[in-house]
């Protein structure tokens, strides 16, 4: 059986999300039957390369809030996220185009290393010192991905590099209906959208792998949707 997650990078709820799926696809008996393959989406893809801003000054100006307002905001998903056993930094972190890494996530797909690398960028963004959004950073990640450097830097250097296997990601999840992520696809059964429990994750991989009818799974859960804004309560 097949899980398609789509996510970005910039996504909190994608990087706490992954966390609770892996401990939902962990109580799940066929686990080991199941191949997951990581999907792209971009939350912000009209912003240029190189246009990066504080988290916090992006949240303030997309809600209308005060950076205090702001900071509230950010401890709340820091609070899920420390409940799954995840760092996170509520100050220091940048906003901007995620396309790269994207690109970086198919390479890494293609050597067998992309779930290395995606649990490497989300560290870095979330709870490192260490901007996803510079290329030296990204190269550095790919490495300890365990990917050649010499082949991560022509990628880099290559904007064509996997731009349509990322634009095409990106035409599926709007084919299925995604308009936020993290967004699951279970054997093209079920989807599931936002950072569920991890139970309802176990019982929708049941569900599939009984061979149902495609439907949504659970209910409302908190996502990041394409104007690269997140669904969290409002302080």
């Amino acid at each position: 059986m097949r899980v398609e997650i789509w996510s970005d990078i910039a996504c909190p709820w994608c990087y706490i999300g992954k966390a609770r799926f892996e401990k939902g696809l962990a109580a799940f008996a066929h686990r080991d039957d199941v191949e997951v393959v990581h999907r792209s989406f971009e939350l912000d893809p009209n912003r240029a390369k190189g246009d990066r801003e504080p988290v916090l000054k992006m949240l303030a100006e997309k809600y209308g809030r005060t950076l205090a307002e702001a900071r509230a905001m950010e401890a709340h998903v820091a609070t899920n996220a420390h409940a799954e056993g995840l760092g996170y930094r509520t100050e220091g972190r940048d906003h901007g185009n995620t396309f790269d890494i994207h690109r970086l996530l198919h390479l890494a797909k293609d050597r067998g290393r992309q779930n290395e690398l995606l649990d490497l960028a989300y560290r870095a963004n979330f709870a490192e010192e260490r901007s996803v959004f510079d290329t030296e950073i990204l190269v550095t990640l790919g490495v300890e991905a365990g990917l050649d450097e010499t082949e991560v830097r022509a990628v880099l250097a290559d904007a064509s590099a996997y731009a349509d296997a990322v634009r095409e990601d990106e035409r599926e999840a709007a084919e299925l209906g995604a308009n936020g992520v993290p967004f699951f696809v279970l054997d093209r059964r079920y989807g599931i959208s936002g950072g569920q429990p991890a139970e309802v994750f176990t019982q929708a991989l049941e569900q599939a792998w009984q061979g149902r009818v495609l439907q949504p799974v659970g209910g409302d859960a908190e996502a990041c949707g394409p104007d690269g804004s997140c669904e969290v309560p409002q302080a």
